[in-house]
């Protein structure tokens, strides 16, 4: 990895735990658990007051999730920049908006667009999967795949290992393929019983550190998400700092 031992936790993870009152003592429960990146998913809302929580718990924010799509390229990279994050993610689109070419080529030019845009600020704009950009096809190639090839070689990939996987991807064929246009890895290693889906392509849940390793020549950041909906997501929090700690040290 091209950093010291650096992994990250997308901040919606917890998000029961980051209102006004919260969010200084939730970041500080994600330090000392032994993360060393925060990635928020609200950089607008108040960028100053995030930036001195992050300073505050010794927390790095390097990326962010915020669309490109639904906001004002300006207004994100101003926050960006005022909060010390030099990557912005597009989390998210609508999947009948990728169904076809036309919409992967009006993707790939806003992304683009963006990415042109922010630069001049120092700032990198990326996109992040879910499943459905592999399990829909243009022209019989997964739509993620398109995607990629469309886009300029300044907009960087947050693969989500689990989200590509349920797809229907081999995220070990994949990575190799895509090579240093991958920066930045989506990882899980246990999740919320009964809070999985149909895997269509290859899973990767007991392999992570196998994957871990084949990125590891480009990879900045591994960056955990567990998303409970039915239980204290806490404990899960805490048994993959541990599990992705140990990787990334070793």
């Amino acid at each position: 990895m091209t950093a010291e031992h650096p992994l990250g936790i997308q901040l919606y993870s917890v998000r029961d735990d980051l209102g006004p009152d919260r969010l200084d003592g939730t970041l500080a429960r994600l330090a000392a658990l032994g993360f060393t990146h925060a990635e928020p998913y609200d950089i607008l809302t108040d960028p100053a007051g995030l930036a001195a929580a992050l300073r505050d718990s010794g927390l790095h924010a390097a990326t962010a999730h915020s669309s490109v799509l639904r906001h004002d390229t300006a207004e994100i990279v101003d926050a960006a920049v005022e909060s010390g994050i030099g990557t912005v993610i597009t989390p998210w689109v609508a999947p009948d908006s990728v169904a076809d070419r036309a919409g992967v080529q009006r993707l790939a030019d806003t992304l683009n667009a963006a990415a042109e845009q922010a630069a001049a600020r120092g700032v990198r704009i990326g996109y992040h999967n879910h499943d459905f950009e592999f399990a829909q096809r243009v022209d019989g190639v997964p739509a993620y795949e398109v995607l990629a090839g469309l886009l300029d070689p300044a907009v960087v990939l947050e693969l989500d290992v689990y989200w590509a996987g349920v797809g229907g991807a081999d995220v070990f064929e994949l990575l190799p393929r895509l090579g240093d246009r991958v920066r930045l890895l989506h990882v899980v290693r246990d999740r919320e019983p009964g809070n999985d889906r149909p895997v269509l392509g290859v899973d990767a849940t007991d392999r992570m550190a196998e994957v871990v390793a084949l990125a590891a020549p480009v990879l900045e950041l591994p960056v955990v998400e567990v998303v409970a909906h039915h239980s204290d997501v806490w404990p899960l929090v805490e048994r993959n700092a541990a599990y992705f700690r140990e990787l990334v040290i070793a």
